[in-house]
C-alpha cells in the first residue's frame, strides 16, 4: 500500500478545486516550461488565462476582485507547480503584492489594482533588494524624494526581482526619510506602462528557475503621484514588509514539501523501471533505504507544514515559527532531492529530467524569503 501523503488542511471542496489546477498546469504550463526556459520567461499570455480560471490571488476577498477563498487555494496552485519543476510563473509572489494592497493599501489602492492583479492584467513585483543591501532591509539607498506638490520622484536600482520582466505594478521599498533608519523606509507603488525612467535590465542568468523572470529595475527619476504611498502615510514600509513574512515563509515551506513529493514520486517510478545487474535498482537495499529516508523526511515535514498552513489559515502563525517552516522545508529539500537525484545516476544530470531541473531550482530556497542564516537568527530571539 502506497505511503499517504494526505494535507490534513484539505477537503472534499479543495480537492476539487486542486482537480481545476491540475488541468490547468498540466494544459497551459507544461507543455510551454521548456520554451519558457529558454526564453527566459512565461510571458503574459499563461498569466491572463490562469486569472481568467480564478487561480490568481484566490484569498484575496471577491470585493476586490479575488476568488475569496484562503491560504489553502494558494497552496494547491503552488505544490501542482512546484512537484512537476514549474518555476517559471512566480504566482506566489504575485500574491504577496496583492496582500500588501489587501493588508496595508488604501480602499482606493485595493480598488485599482485588486481586481487586475486576480485577472492577470497587472502582474505584481516586489523591489526590496538592492546590490548592496539583501537581508539587510534598513541599507535600502533607493531614495523618494517628496516634491513641494506631494509627488514622489524614486531613484536607484534593485536587483533579484521576481517577475521583474512581466510586471505591471511593481512596490519599491525605498527611503523617504534617510535620517530616520528603518523609520524612514515606505513602499512606493509604480505602474510600468509607459513609466517615464522606469527601466528593466537585463533578465538575469541564474543556476536554476530558468523560466522565471528574474530581473534587475532602474528608477531614474522616476515620478508618481501621492497616492502611490502604499497605505498613504510615510515611515510604514518597515513594519509593512515584516508583518507579511510569515505568509511568504509558509509559501516557501509549502513549495519545499510539495517539491520533495513530486521528486520522490519520479525517482520511485524510475529505479522500478530502470535496471542494472539484471535487475530493477529498486531492488537493491540501498535504493530501498535511501527512499525509506526520503519518505519519513516528507512524512514528518508533511505534519509540520500543514500545521503552519492550518495556523495561517487560522490567523495566528508567528514569525518564529513560519522561520522554523522556511528554514526546515528548504534545508530538508535540499538534502532530499540531492538524494533523488544520486539514484538516477547520470540521468540525474540532465535537464532534461525533471530531478536535475528540481536540484539546480531549489539552491535559491534558501536564500530569498530571508536566508536561512536570517532564520536562524529570528528563531534565536524567540528562544
Amino acid at each position: 500500500m502506497p505511503i499517504d501523503f494526505r494535507r490534513s488542511w484539505s477537503d472534499e471542496e479543495l480537492e476539487l478545486y486542486r482537480d481545476n489546477v491540475v488541468r490547468f498546469v498540466e494544459t497551459e504550463v507544461v507543455p510551454h516550461d521548456e520554451e519558457a526556459r529558454k526564453r527566459g520567461h512565461v510571458g503574459h499570455e499563461v498569466w491572463r488565462k490562469a486569472g481568467a480560471l480564478g487561480l490568481l490571488c484566490s484569498d484575496i476577498p471577491e470585493a476586490y476582485g479575488g476568488a475569496g477563498g484562503d491560504f489553502r487555494h494558494e497552496a494547491v496552485f503552488y505544490e501542482e507547480k512546484a512537484r512537476r519543476a514549474l518555476s517559471g510563473m512566480a504566482s506566489s509572489v504575485h500574491t504577496i503584492v496583492a496582500h500588501y494592497f489587501l493588508n496595508h493599501g488604501t480602499e482606493e489602492q485595493k480598488q485599482r489594482y485588486l481586481p487586475r492583479m486576480a485577472r492577470g492584467e497587472l502582474v505584481g513585483a516586489i523591489a526590496m533588494t538592492e546590490p548592496g543591501a539583501g537581508s539587510d532591509l534598513q541599507g535600502v539607498r533607493t531614495r523618494a524624494e517628496k516634491q513641494p506638490d506631494g509627488s514622489y520622484r524614486i531613484r536607484g536600482s534593485k536587483t533579484f526581482i521576481t517577475n521583474g520582466f512581466l510586471a505591471g505594478v511593481v512596490l519599491v521599498v525605498a527611503k523617504t526619510d534617510p535620517t530616520q533608519g528603518a523609520k524612514g523606509t515606505s513602499i512606493l507603488i509604480v505602474e510600468t506602462e509607459g513609466c517615464e525612467g522606469y527601466r528593466v535590465g537585463r533578465v538575469l542568468d541564474k543556476i536554476g528557475m530558468k523560466a522565471q523572470d528574474t530581473s534587475e529595475l532602474f528608477f531614474d527619476d522616476v515620478h508618481v503621484p501621492a497616492e502611490a504611498l502604499l497605505g498613504g502615510q510615510e515611515g510604514q514600509g518597515f513594519f509593512q514588509l515584516m508583518s507579511d513574512l510569515p505568509y511568504e515563509r509558509t509559501i516557501i515551506g509549502v513549495n519545499a514539501l510539495a517539491t520533495m513529493e513530486g521528486a520522490y514520486q519520479a525517482t520511485l517510478d524510475y529505479v522500478r523501471d530502470r535496471k542494472a545487474f539484471g535487475k530493477p535498482i529498486a531492488e537493491f537495499q540501498n535504493t530501498k533505504f535511501k527512499l525509506a529516508e526520503i519518505a519519513t523526511q516528507i512524512k514528518v515535514g508533511r505534519a509540520f507544514i500543514d500545521r503552519c498552513v492550518e495556523d495561517l489559515v487560522a490567523g495566528k502563525l508567528d514569525t518564529a515559527t513560519a522561520s522554523m517552516a522556511k528554514l526546515w522545508a528548504s534545508e530538508t529539500q535540499g538534502r532530499v532531492v540531492d538524494e533523488c537525484l544520486q539514484l538516477f545516476g547520470g540521468y540525474g544530470f540532465m535537464t532534461e529530467y525533471m530531478v536535475a531541473r528540481m536540484y539546480a531550482d531549489g539552491r535559491v530556497q534558501r536564500i530569498y524569503g530571508g536566508t536561512n542564516e536570517i532564520m536562524k537568527e529570528v528563531i534565536s530571539r524567540a528562544l
